[in-house]
């Protein structure tokens, strides 16, 4: 199993390099969080549409957090599920301001407190903002994990914590990343193309 891990972590950084992709646009850490948090049941692309401008609008941390809620509801509406992203958007940014002193809280436990932040987003921000060691884990990680091997479950924070057993540290950050170019191209939801695939020989769930 470890050679096998190996090879294919090998093969990713020969496609996609060694450094951690992030697919979200953003210039300061209370940005990424916004964005993350837009991002759930909604696309990289459609998300950086929205914030080109949101971010210009909001163009710090207090705005987001003194925004008039109807407003910001209407700003994101194209996210999706605005209503509850703009809610912790605004209580999240109160927070950090109100509670941490403007800093962003920089370990998982901290930051899973705020409002609507879960593990995913959470470690999206220790692998960008904080360079920590963090598995991202998202429905192209959770699919092409199993398809792999590398785990039998379907919960997400069981399937971080598998690949923390089976991947080595120093991947963690850039495996999602990889994961997602992988997903969004060859191995699909529906229809993957395994023929294209440079993984398929160590592929359990060749299709």
């Amino acid at each position: 199993m470890e050679e096998k891990i190996i090879k294919i972590l090998g093969l990713l950084d020969e496609q996609y390099g060694s450094e951690a992709i992030c697919y979200l646009n953003y210039t300061k850490d209370y940005e990424l969080l916004v964005a993350t948090i837009l991002a759930a049941q909604c696309t990289d692309e459609r998300v950086n549409q929205v914030t080109a401008k949101l971010f210009v609008k909001y163009d710090s941390i207090e705005k987001f957090a003194n925004a008039d809620i109807s407003e910001l509801e209407q700003d994101i509406f194209q996210t999706g599920f605005y209503k509850n992203k703009a809610q912790s958007i605004k209580k999240a940014c109160t927070q950090i301001i109100n509670e941490y002193d403007k800093k962003m809280p920089n370990n998982i436990e901290t930051l899973t407190k705020l409002t609507g932040v879960g593990r995913k987003t959470a470690n999206v921000m220790l692998t960008h903002v904080f360079n920590q060691p963090s598995i991202v884990v998202d429905t192209h990680v959770k699919r092409i994990s199993y398809r792999l091997g590398f785990t039998n479950q379907k919960d997400p924070t069981k399937i971080e914590f598998d690949l923390m057993k089976v991947l080595p540290k120093e991947n963690w950050s850039r495996y999602n990343g990889q994961v997602m170019a992988l997903g969004r191209t060859i191995c699909k939801g529906q229809k993957p193309k395994c023929e294209e695939c440079y993984l398929g020989g160590y592929c359990e769930k060749n299709i």
